[in-house]
């Protein structure tokens, strides 16, 4: 179920965690930064928001995400400390290698 204009909030929660692991599924291994997978869910709601509202909810819930071990954080094309990371970093899948 999208989300509406009617909505209080943007997409958050699990709703946003899914989401999140979702658009990572589709990139064949690669990382994403927090912008383009704000992008990619803007665009997959067609709803025309801006899709700034969208980077730190969508910090938020990478960390929540990393802690879980559902997601990797990855700073300077390392894997980051969750609970210990700034400035620019990407998102992706846990590897099973």
């Amino acid at each position: 179920m999208g989300m509406t204009h009617s909505d209080s909030k943007p997409l958050a929660g699990p709703a946003l965690d899914d989401a999140i692991l979702a658009v990572l599924a589709k990139t064949n291994g690669k990382t994403l930064s927090a912008p383009e997978i704000a992008h990619a869910l803007t665009q997959a709601l067609n709803d025309g928001a801006d899709w700034h509202g969208l980077l730190v909810p969508i910090r938020r819930s990478a960390v929540a995400l990393a802690q879980a071990g559902r997601l990797v954080i990855y700073r300077k094309g390392k894997p980051a400390d969750p609970n210990d990371f700034r400035g620019v970093y990407r998102l992706g899948l846990p590897r099973h290698d």
